[in-house]
């Protein structure tokens, strides 16, 4: 061998020895790899929600009984799953986020209880209920984001506060409600306020001493959103001045936007997180406080070194007052874990005139010598990628009822808007679909690599939206919109379906009542596990759709199903505790239709269902 050749071969050989040492070190991928343990808020890096556990399967489903249940002794909505490290399950609450550690050596003995310390007040600063989506786990420690915005490390054997650093200031109306979520020796933590006016961030912690890794904001300059020369490099027209041109005014009552072709886009642009927020404006600069919130769900590719996450809405509902494109709110993002810079990012509804957040869930998967990355939106489009440069694959819609836009270009990535759903101030718009909940909100998705579908719990509602005059005064709401809620055309409020990301269509579809507010559980024996607000959990033949099997609880289910096993028997658990926006007014009693941002007058019959508030338990199913 050449001494040229030797030399690359050797560099070859001592890159992949890094790597697979890296690897080797990663003690939190090695443990998300077990399942008989649950140890991330979506079981895996990848966000699948998918178990090979086969012990409960389509054969004995309908002989599952209830275990146990645990009363959290919290009201409003729990939202999220519990973790399940060797023999300890690890449960969260709703405000004020209690943590208790059950022994499941012993009957569910409390093992330690974490009541933390937090100022009431905070509580109005959450605008869709006292919710908190669940817990980190890694290098010992259990981590906790409270809705005060303090990030906690506490000793996962005794409890004991290891450290905590605060991630937002409340004063400004902001708040935390997502899951921290471990990443090899990181803690990414995100930021909740759109609705106040917050220029939202994610965050990326040291593991070890809660030091701050790096911040990246959703708006602003490149150099505070950490994009730099090589964003965007594979598809540069991401990256575009503006993506649309006005039509009759654009921003005045009877105008819109008409999407623009790729070859007519200005791109590549500098700093699009400033120069898309245009005048006129109610304030001096819309981007300092250009909302796009970080509170849902976060994924991690290790090969690529590579983690996904969603922003939500620009602020202020009110689009007339935030000419432009709005960027980076409602964008796909994929930043390097190490540094945090952006490797792509893709905005999903530019110029947002509507509330479609964008940050659900991004679920990683391969397929055809692809690594791709699917996501479904509030928007009602359901989008796949290609995860190592954010080249848009499909983007296809969940349910044929969505028609703010007709479709997405697949050249350009702009959706082309319908100008009779536009919104504008002073302007009550009739008959959009989706609603501000979207066609999908929190409630996170399956991924099952047995069938290669997707199992998604939906909404199905629509709105009236009319966008009114708000002033921004820090700390107090700054919504700009008025709206209310009815269900979409099929008569019903939900649907949950099996879906071919590849093919951007539905395999199968159920109805149901009301929105599909649980997330969702896919296993190796091809069952789907998901609860709703009607208080049923209910299992499904992951291939057909038909229900094999339901229990109802005691309160409606926002949380997530998750399994494990102990002493080498199979449970399925899952909280219930009915809130989240589409519980919230019935929660604070609200009656008024457009109270609870328009979830009153929705979802007022959910009161023949429920007992409000909604009390929080851990439910425990086995054969």
């Amino acid at each position: 061998m050449k001494t040229k050749q030797l030399k690359v071969a050797l560099g070859a050989s001592l890159l992949s020895m890094i790597s697979l040492s890296a690897f080797a070190d990663d003690a939190v991928l090695k443990l998300t790899q077990d399942d008989n343990q649950w140890t991330q808020a979506r079981k895996d890096y990848s966000n699948t929600g998918y178990s090979k556990l086969s012990q409960i399967n389509k054969g004995n489903v309908r002989n599952v009984k209830l275990a146990w249940s645990f009363a959290t002794g919290v009201n409003r909505g729990h939202e999220g799953a519990p973790l399940v490290i060797g023999d300890t399950m690890y449960i969260h609450t709703a405000f004020p986020n209690n943590v208790y550690a059950l022994d499941l050596n012993e009957n569910q003995k409390i093992k330690w209880s974490y009541f933390p310390k937090q100022d009431p007040s905070v509580q109005a600063l959450l605008c869709c209920d006292n919710v908190n989506r669940g817990l980190g786990y890694g290098d010992g420690k259990i981590f906790l984001q409270q809705n005060d915005g303090t990030l906690v490390a506490l000793n996962a054997e005794t409890g004991e506060k290891m450290w905590d650093v605060k991630v937002v200031d409340t004063k400004q109306g902001a708040s935390t409600t997502n899951a921290p979520h471990v990443f090899k020796d990181k803690v990414v933590t995100g930021c909740a306020g759109g609705e106040f006016g917050v220029r939202c961030y994610i965050s990326a912690y040291n593991i070890k001493d809660g030091s701050l890794a790096w911040r990246a904001y959703s708006s602003g300059p490149d150099s505070e959103v950490l994009i730099g020369a090589n964003f965007n490099k594979e598809n540069p027209h991401y990256s575009a001045l503006s993506v649309y041109e006005d039509v009759n005014g654009g921003n005045t009552e009877g105008g819109s936007f008409k999407a623009l072709p790729k070859d007519k886009l200005k791109f590549p642009e500098s700093d699009l997180g400033v120069k898309t927020w245009l005048k006129p404006q109610a304030i001096k600069n819309g981007w300092e406080h250009g909302g796009g919130g970080t509170w849902g769900w976060y994924s991690y590719d290790p090969k690529l070194n590579l983690m996904y996450y969603g922003t939500g809405n620009p602020g202020t509902w009110n689009p007339d007052v935030r000419p432009g494109d709005n960027k980076w709110s409602m964008t796909i993002f994929a930043r390097d874990l190490d540094t945090g810079m952006a490797r792509w990012g893709y905005q999903m509804t530019p110029h947002d005139e509507w509330d479609y957040d964008g940050m659900n869930e991004i679920i990683l998967w391969d397929a055809k010598g692809k690594n791709l990355a699917t996501h479904f939106d509030r928007n009602g489009f359901a989008y796949t990628f290609d995860r190592t440069n954010g080249t848009l694959l499909v983007a296809e819609k969940m349910n044929k009822f969505a028609n703010w836009a007709t479709s997405v270009d697949l050249k350009s990535g702009v959706p082309n808007k319908d100008p009779k759903y536009s919104t504008h101030q002073d302007y009550n718009a009739k008959g959009i679909c989706p609603s501000a909940l979207g066609v999908k909100d929190e409630q996170p998705a399956a991924y099952s690599p047995k069938t290669g579908l997707f199992y998604v719990p939906l909404n199905h509602v629509c709105m009236t939206y009319e966008p009114v005059e708000s002033k921004y005064i820090a700390g107090q709401p700054w919504v700009g919109s008025t709206l209310t809620m009815f269900a979409g055309p099929e008569g019903v409020m939900g649907g949950f379906m099996a879906w071919d990301a590849l093919k951007g269509k539905s395999v199968w579809y159920n109805k149901e009542k009301f929105s599909a507010w649980g997330g969702v559980l896919v296993t190796s024996s091809d069952l789907v596990f998901y609860g709703t607000l009607d208080r049923w959990f209910k299992a499904l033949d992951a291939q057909t759709g038909k229900e094999l099997w339901k229990f109802q609880v005691g309160s409606g289910v926002v949380g997530n199903a998750m399994t494990y096993t102990h002493k080498g028997k199979q449970y399925v658990g899952v909280l219930s505790g009915i809130g989240g926006w589409a519980g919230v007014a019935m929660n604070l009693g609200l009656q008024n239709e457009t109270d609870g941002l328009g979830a009153a007058g929705g979802y007022k019959e959910l009161t023949k269902w429920n007992a409000a508030p909604g009390g929080g338990t851990m439910n425990v199913f086995s054969l």
